[in-house]
């Protein structure tokens, strides 16, 4: 639990030097205690400490390669990553292949339709099926959801729902393509709450051209309605998209937004998810999110590694996805 004396929007509004400042002191997240680290199956991963499976947790897409939006800052690339399973029988089939294979879990994702949500509602008694007959963990990452498709994922016994919310209604509509608002993104949310299914909120810094606007937003969006965990990840070029050559942003700004969640949302496990840049950026954002107080890490950099065991953390290695924190800090 930190012990800032901060409130959230102090430390937003916080220099860069004031920032590292405040978690250098080390009163901000005391220390040691436990992190988890995660490396599922859609990315190659290998340090001295563990190396990813291709097998344990893959990614599928119930679209294939298609979306309706062509967002921005993926414009489908994220899509060609993952198993396509275009239909039910397709999914089934699939995912009991995967599990032949050694497959542990799967997130289902997929393109989005121009209303902003991913077209499970076809999906979701295949879902069930993949429960209850495989035995797998599902994750599912919804887009917009209603009351309606958050009741199909509950029957279907989804494990968690994982949902991107934006705060601003500029970003959606010039990165996202999408003509609605940050409202929806909130419905959503108390869609998912009031069905009392777990869910895990993704805050996305930078994704305004590289720029803050709706992330401070977005987490008081998500404050009322009690997530099972957050996932604060970052805006990252990616070649062939339309801001392959937008400037991400900088590790304190990424550390910004980690420091405010964690202060906001003191007793909710928090990770530093998959999505953001890599090399040195990586390193100096993934020491920065452990002093801000993440009780978790996707694909961490060996520079994160060693300060957490430097800093007497209790580590541990999975690969499942980060969404999966929810559930191993609950373990005794």
């Amino acid at each position: 639990m930190p012990m800032s004396t901060l409130s959230p929007l102090e430390i937003w509004n916080s220099t860069a030097s004031e920032l590292e400042q405040t978690l250098n002191s080390k009163m901000f997240a005391p220390q040691p205690r436990k992190v988890c680290f995660y490396a599922p199956s859609f990315s190659y991963y290998k340090t001295p400490s563990f190396c990813s499976s291709s097998k344990e947790f893959p990614t599928i897409s119930v679209t294939g390669n298609v979306c309706a939006l062509n967002c921005r800052h993926c414009g489908g690339k994220v899509l060609e990553t993952m198993h396509p399973a275009a239909t039910p029988d397709k999914l089934v089939a699939l995912c009991a292949h995967l599990k032949e294979n050694g497959a542990l879990g799967v997130l289902v994702s997929g393109g989005c339709l121009p209303d902003g949500s991913v077209p499970l509602h076809r999906f979701a008694p295949a879902l069930a099926e993949v429960k209850q007959r495989l035995g797998l963990t599902v994750f599912v990452h919804t887009g917009i959801v209603d009351a309606e498709i958050v009741s199909q994922l509950k029957t279907a016994g989804v494990d968690a729902a994982l949902i991107d919310v934006i705060g601003s209604d500029e970003t959606i509509r010039q990165i996202y393509n999408l003509d609605v608002t940050a409202k929806h993104y909130e419905d959503s949310l108390r869609a998912l709450h009031e069905a009392e299914i777990a869910f895990v909120p993704h805050v996305i810094v930078g994704l305004h051209h590289g720029e803050l606007k709706g992330e401070f937003a977005a987490l008081n969006m998500i404050k009322p309605y009690n997530p099972s965990a957050i996932v604060v990840i970052s805006f990252m070029p990616i070649r062939g998209t339309a801001m392959e050559k937008t400037k991400p942003p900088s590790p304190h700004d990424i550390a910004r937004a980690t420091a405010t969640a964690r202060t906001m949302f003191p007793q909710t496990p928090l990770v530093l998810g998959c999505m953001r840049p890599k090399g040195r950026h990586r390193a100096e954002t993934d020491v920065l999110a452990l002093k801000a107080g993440v009780d978790g890490m996707a694909f961490p950099s060996q520079e994160a590694i060693r300060y957490a065991r430097r800093a007497g953390f209790a580590v541990s290695f999975s690969p499942f996805c980060c969404a999966q924190i929810f559930a191993d800090l609950a373990e005794p």
